[in-house]
């Protein structure tokens, strides 16, 4: 049984949550560059949690004190870059009221700061797949790599197994904006079905960026090693700054998984940065989750 989508409006806003660790700084400038570029404002958030008040204890500081600093962002980055920005530090759990968050303001995209996959201890380590799981909107994910010069070289990973076509929206959108070459990264396929499906939707893929006048290639992987590997080693030979990756629908539980490939994607060694986008209704329709009843 499918619960009937509902009308979701967008404000112009991306979010971006913060624990006050430099990585999440990074992914501050980094959304606000991002919305720079696309006329948004930028909504910065904290989430108070049991990390949050132990490191308050340990600073013997109030809970004032996260305010401040949220004010310090906004002073500086409004300044500086002349974009809008709001704060809001609330009580809750990073793995669900930021998505909550997210849909009360109608942001239309998240920057996420991550410190990897090894930083288990971190509160954005290995948290941030359950919050790209989670999210109703597409996330940016950022390591340390800075912000330069916008999105120049995209690669768009494509499967016979998960659907990438919705992905198209973002990939018009940020190939436009920041004129960009996207890169069209296929799986390698020997059975002819699956084949033939890939077949079927790179045509697809391929036939909207060419009626949008996008410019694009397409690649084919190797046979001989695994996709995740193949699809970091290209990006870095393309200098990529940006992957697109669609997650993988879970129809046992609301929510997405994750692919073991997309996990690998997303803690890149290269640091390159990911948008990881879920199979949802784009324009201004929102998705809500569908399960077997």
């Amino acid at each position: 049984m499918t619960t009937p989508k509902q009308e979701k409006k967008y404000n112009n806003i991306v979010l971006v949550p913060t624990d006050f660790s430099d990585v999440c700084g990074n992914a501050i400038f980094h959304g606000v560059k991002l919305a720079k570029f696309l006329g948004y404002k930028v909504f910065i958030l904290h989430i108070i949690n049991k990390e949050t008040k132990a490191e308050l204890r340990k600073k013997k500081v109030g809970v004032d004190y996260i305010d401040i600093r949220l004010k310090e962002y906004e002073k500086y980055y409004s300044k500086k870059y002349g974009v809008e920005i709001d704060t809001m530090a609330i009580e809750g759990s990073i793995f669900s009221t930021i998505s909550t968050v997210a849909v009360e303001i109608g942001a239309n995209l998240m920057v996420m700061g991550t410190h990897g996959k090894k930083g288990l201890q971190h509160v954005f380590g290995s948290f941030a797949m359950k919050v790209v799981e989670e999210s109703p909107i597409p996330v940016v994910v950022v390591q340390k790599r800075s912000f330069i010069a916008g999105y120049k070289n995209i690669v768009f990973p494509v499967s016979h197994d998960l659907e990438p076509r919705q992905a198209v929206h973002w990939a018009k959108l940020m190939a436009k904006l920041f004129d960009a070459k996207l890169h069209i990264f296929l799986s390698p396929e020997k059975e002819i079905t699956r084949s033939n499906s890939l077949a079927v939707i790179t045509k697809q893929i391929t036939t909207i960026f060419d009626s949008e006048n996008v410019d694009y290639s397409v690649t084919t992987a190797a046979k001989s090693a695994g996709f995740a590997e193949q699809v970091i080693l290209f990006s870095v030979f393309q200098q990529a700054d940006l992957i697109m990756i669609m997650t993988r629908p879970n129809v046992e539980v609301p929510g997405f998984s994750l692919s073991a490939w997309d996990e690998r994607l997303m803690f890149n060694e290269a640091q390159i940065p990911v948008m990881g986008i879920n199979p949802i209704d784009f324009g201004y329709q929102y998705y809500e989750w569908s399960v077997m009843m």
